[in-house]
């Protein structure tokens, strides 16, 4: 399996993208290069808002491809549409319900299989999670050390509307499929539909 290893800090400056926004409560301690870049073009913005999709939400390229086509497929605005199927991974909403620090935390916790969905143990990262799926730690992990650092660091984040949390049960249950307004993300998904529909 290709993994991405570019530095976190390094790459959120390169896209622009807050550390907060991948979980991370640091900020690099770089100056700014001065050195003025020549104005972007389009394609080169269509690139930059696909890049920063695919970073945020851990997905490589043949992925995130097969997650576009699937967009297609639906009615709809095809952006919207394929910023709500990233959204519901289910290691995407390990970490919205604040069961892990980073998306990629939240990842390790599922591959292990640390999380079930609606009673059964699920260890697929990009499983989708549909309207009404409980999704819980399992029983004999609520000890382990890195759930309970998630569980303390995840008090001051807010839960997005679309999920419910209990974390007295360490359990949360999805209410509904986000649409794109409670997807607080700057990212324009239509710019990435433009880039593969060229």
């Amino acid at each position: 399996m290709a993994i991405d290893r570019t530095p976190v800090l390094k790459r959120c400056r390169q896209l622009g993208i807050e550390p907060q926004v991948m979980g991370y409560n640091k900020q690099s301690t770089r100056q700014p290069s001065r050195r003025q870049r020549r104005q972007e073009s389009e394609y080169g913005r269509q690139l930059r808002e696909k890049q920063k999709a695919k970073f945020i939400y851990g997905v490589l390229e043949k992925q995130f491809r097969s997650y576009y086509d699937l967009a297609l497929k639906y009615e709809g605005i095809t952006g919207d549409i394929l910023m709500s199927i990233l959204e519901t991974r289910l290691d995407n909403v390990v970490f919205r319900l604040g069961f892990a620090r980073t998306r990629k935390e939240a990842r390790q916790t599922v591959r292990h299989g640390h999380i079930t969905v609606n009673g059964k143990r699920v260890d697929i990262p990009s499983y989708r999670v549909k309207a009404g799926d409980v999704v819980a730690v399992a029983e004999k992990y609520r000890d382990l050390l890195p759930i309970k650092e998630a569980i303390i660091a995840s008090q001051s984040m807010a839960v997005p509307a679309w999920l419910e949390v209990d974390i007295e049960k360490l359990s949360g249950q999805v209410l509904q499929i986000p649409v794109r307004d409670q997807i607080d993300l700057d990212i324009d998904a239509q710019l990435i539909v433009e880039l593969y529909s060229k």
